[in-house]
């Protein structure tokens, strides 16, 4: 009778199984149930090297409550920073750079974190604190859980080193030594700081900077690269003179292969 009862509270009778997290932390948050469903881990072991296996910190477990004060404040860092010009983050934005929905599975927080505060070439350097890249991963991991169904991602494309053949181009020629350039069709162009970073430029997610708050499209390009203070009064730029073709080139080299380009 004894070993019939001690097996009904085992797991394989349906018995709760013990979460060795709580021999050493508190609980909190019990309401949402097992320490795993913010902080993975694995509780049923107690070596803490296999239970502390992918474990996600506290300041980067936010993204569990979706309307948490966190996760809205990475959101709106997400639209300040402009972050969907280039990535995808919750099934919405440009494909130049890696898909943030992606990055559930395949790195941890701390290096997700790591990646926003020492960016890598190509990408805009936003000087960001330790706390504001926290709340940024947490953004990205709740925008990766909101799409956890959906279809699979195209494939990216690799670019491979061609100083000889940007150095001819017309952006290299007249734009870089001010912006940058993430280019869907010729990768990253330019070393400038001085100017704003033109990736995504001409669709959607780029930020609203032309006159009265309009977005920026081809036309509107071509009307500022002739007269930029026509455009803005205090505007610090040179009128930037352009053929035809020199045009053409720069918006090929702007232009991303989405459907919700604004013309």
């Amino acid at each position: 009778m004894i070993l019939l009862i001690c097996l009904a509270g085992s797991p394989a009778f349906g018995g709760e199984q013990r979460q060795h997290c709580l021999d050493c932390h508190r609980g909190h948050y019990v309401e949402r149930g097992r320490c795993s469903s913010c902080h993975r881990g694995n509780p049923l072991s107690a070596r803490r090297n296999i239970a502390h296996h992918g474990l996600v910190a506290g300041r980067f477990a936010y993204f569990t409550m979706k309307e948490d004060a966190v996760v809205r404040e990475g959101q709106r860092l997400m639209e300040q920073f402009s972050c969907r010009r280039c990535h995808v983050s919750a099934g919405k934005g440009n494909h130049l750079a890696t898909n943030l929905d992606s990055l559930r599975n395949q790195r941890s927080p701390e290096e997700i974190a790591a990646s926003i505060e020492k960016p890598v070439l190509g990408m805009p350097d936003f000087s960001v604190t330790e706390q504001q890249s926290a709340i940024l991963v947490n953004a990205i991991l709740a925008g990766a859980d909101s799409v956890l169904n959906s279809k699979k991602d195209r494939p990216g494309v690799v670019h491979f080193d061609d100083p000889d053949g940007q150095n001819r181009h017309v952006f290299s020629k007249k734009c870089a030594s001010c912006h940058r350039l993430l280019s869907e069709r010729y990768g990253a162009m330019g070393k400038g700081t001085i100017g704003p970073n033109l990736s995504g430029l001409l669709t959607r997610w780029y930020p609203r900077t032309f006159k009265n708050g309009e977005r920026w499209n081809d036309k509107r390009l071509q009307e500022w690269l002739r007269n930029p203070r026509k455009v803005r009064n205090w505007a610090n730029m040179q009128p930037v003179i352009l053929s035809e073709d020199e045009f053409k080139q720069l918006v090929e080299a702007l232009m991303i292969n989405v459907q919700d380009q604004i013309r």
